[in-house]
């Protein structure tokens, strides 16, 4: 059921507005008849006028309405699971979340710039398989390789220095995680794409990089901030309470350290780019992508839905066809059974 198809389910309103305009339809005829006479006498003048037909008209009119309406709303069953082959590779999004990257000289943040140019990158793929890594003092996965580019970056923007307990940046264990979503055995070809600022608070990067390569890995380094660097605003509710401090007290200054980011890409033949022009970033990506060898593997994906709105419009035909014949007057063999009553005995 698509998104615009259940806005008709709004329409359900309208029953409850039926039943209550009948209801008042009814108390309306009711004092009218009392103004006019008493009801024995009015039941007397109209002796084939039936008390129970109407109530069944609008319960006919209320089936159908509701059968209109499911229609219109188009729900959909009969799913299945299969298997479909895809062409493509396996790419895996390493984010730096470490408190640096609150550093707003690239606005709104490294942080949030980081996520922007990620979702961007995700949209513009086509049958690659994805997946997520956070990490600061140390790694954490966010998502294993999917298909799911929807659940991706809704698990994108949930992404904070808060996933992460441990502080610093520790480039080497994002890149060891990142190799663990990697079918070693696969010929499917592997690209790491690790977003940072470059700040790199442990040893082994470089070493983490050449044994990426060894397996196969490619890995594009994009380095977001500038060179200049800024202070790490903290925050509370939106608001800035102060800056972050060393162990001196002092002010810290995070700066981007693009010379980092180029050894780890240079040392897999990948490269670095400066994330601070979407644009470029956009451009690159997609030329490299569109150079790197697509490979064929099985997915398994949710087979397409099968409408059914049209038992609910035929339901909704053939009662309104019923309605058509379905009269007010009382019908003959219902009347000698005297099921509701309408007969008086004397």
């Amino acid at each position: 059921m698509e998104l615009d198809e259940r806005k008709y389910l709004y329409l359900l309103f309208l029953l409850p507005l039926m039943v209550a305009v009948f209801l008042y339809n009814m108390y309306w005829k009711r004092k009218k008849q009392k103004e006019f006479g008493s009801v024995e006498a009015i039941h007397l003048l109209s002796p084939e006028r039936s008390v129970f037909k109407p109530v069944l008209k609008l319960i006919v009119m209320l089936l159908a309405l509701l059968g209109l309406i499911l229609a219109l709303v188009d729900p959909k069953i009969g799913t299945k699971m299969e298997t479909v082959k895809r062409e493509g590779i396996d790419i895996v999004f390493a984010m730096d979340v470490s408190k640096s990257m609150l550093a707003e000289d690239i606005a709104p943040s490294r942080l949030e710039k980081s996520k922007q140019l990620v979702s961007q990158i995700i949209s513009q793929l086509g049958n690659d398989r994805i997946g997520i890594v956070a990490y600061a003092g140390s790694a954490f996965p966010v998502l294993p390789i999917t298909t799911d580019y929807g659940v991706a970056k809704m698990f994108l923007q949930t992404m904070s220095p808060d996933m992460v307990s441990s502080k610093g940046t520790s480039l080497d264990e994002a890149i060891q995680l990142s190799a663990t979503y990697f079918d070693e055995k696969s010929k499917t070809s592997k690209l790491l794409i690790l977003i940072s600022d470059g700040e790199d608070h442990s040893d082994g990067a470089l070493a983490a990089a050449e044994e990426a390569n060894k397996q196969g890995m490619r890995i594009i380094t994009i380095g977001v901030g500038t060179e200049k660097g800024a202070t790490i605003p903290l925050k509370r509710n939106g608001v800035i309470e102060g800056y972050q401090r060393d162990k001196e007290g002092e002010v810290v200054v995070t700066k981007l350290n693009p010379q980092s980011l180029e050894t780890i890409a240079k040392a897999t033949k990948g490269s670095y780019v400066n994330g601070n022009n979407t644009k470029e970033v956009m451009e690159y990506i997609k030329n490299t992508l569109d150079t790197i060898q697509k490979t064929e593997f099985e997915a398994t994906q949710m087979a397409e839905f099968q409408s059914q709105f049209q038992w609910f419009l035929g339901f909704a035909f053939v009662l309104l066809f019923v309605d058509v014949f379905l009269l007010e007057r009382k019908t003959s063999w219902v009347k000698k059974l005297n099921l509701f009553n309408e007969e008086r005995r004397p």
